[in-house]
């Protein structure tokens, strides 16, 4: 047990929660279901766009710049660590965690090309709206991806994404903070080596 494992473990639940946007009713399941399309026709547009990776990671950074809470996956991601994060690092955190997330991600959709997602249906789940979206990749049987979406700031954006009931942000909470571990608890290492990680 390390000692941001023993510390996340402590604080995880009251972490992800206060590190959520404000509560808001404003948004319904409508403009939930709005955004989740507006994301998978820009994500579909850009894994079958025949561009060069390099091209369509951009595309994907810019997607989750404008749809995306990455403030909260970021700084859920980075767990109890952010608490005692200066105001700076944690900028500088979140832009770094920006970058590698889309080009993490960006590569993994990358593999959907010739494939489809497709918006079903969206719920309500405490102060937030899940969204459900069918995969279909070619050759292989359709699987379930979830993005769950909350209002901040006036606008409505996604604060995780659920992979066949795989958690991004839980998974990426693991993996930041085994990155973390492995550089002595160093933050600034942490940032510095995220901005070419992914």
């Amino acid at each position: 047990m390390t000692r941001r494992g023993f510390t996340a473990g402590l604080m995880a639940a009251t972490s992800a929660l206060a590190l959520l946007p404000t509560a808001s009713f404003a948004l319904n399941a409508r403009q939930a279901s709005a955004l989740v399309t507006q994301v998978v026709d820009e994500i579909n547009a850009i894994i079958n766009s025949g561009q060069s990776e390099r091209r369509m990671l951009r595309r994907f950074e810019g997607l989750f710049q404008q749809y995306a809470n990455t403030t909260v996956i970021a700084l859920r991601c980075l767990g109890a660590d952010a608490r005692s994060a200066s105001d700076s690092q944690r900028r500088a955190f979140v832009a770094a965690f920006e970058g590698y997330i889309a080009r993490k991600y960006g590569r993994r959709f990358r593999e959907f090309i010739g494939g489809r997602i497709d918006v079903e249906d969206s719920r309500p789940v405490k102060s937030w709206f899940e969204v459900r979206t069918n995969t279909q990749l070619q050759g292989s049987a359709p699987f379930r991806v979830d993005f769950l979406v909350k209002e901040a700031g006036g606008r409505n954006l996604f604060f995780d994404m659920v992979i066949e009931g795989i958690s991004l942000t839980r998974v990426e909470r693991e993996e930041i903070g085994a990155m973390l571990d492995s550089r002595g608890g160093d933050l600034d290492r942490l940032i510095a080596d995220l901005r070419n990680a992914g």
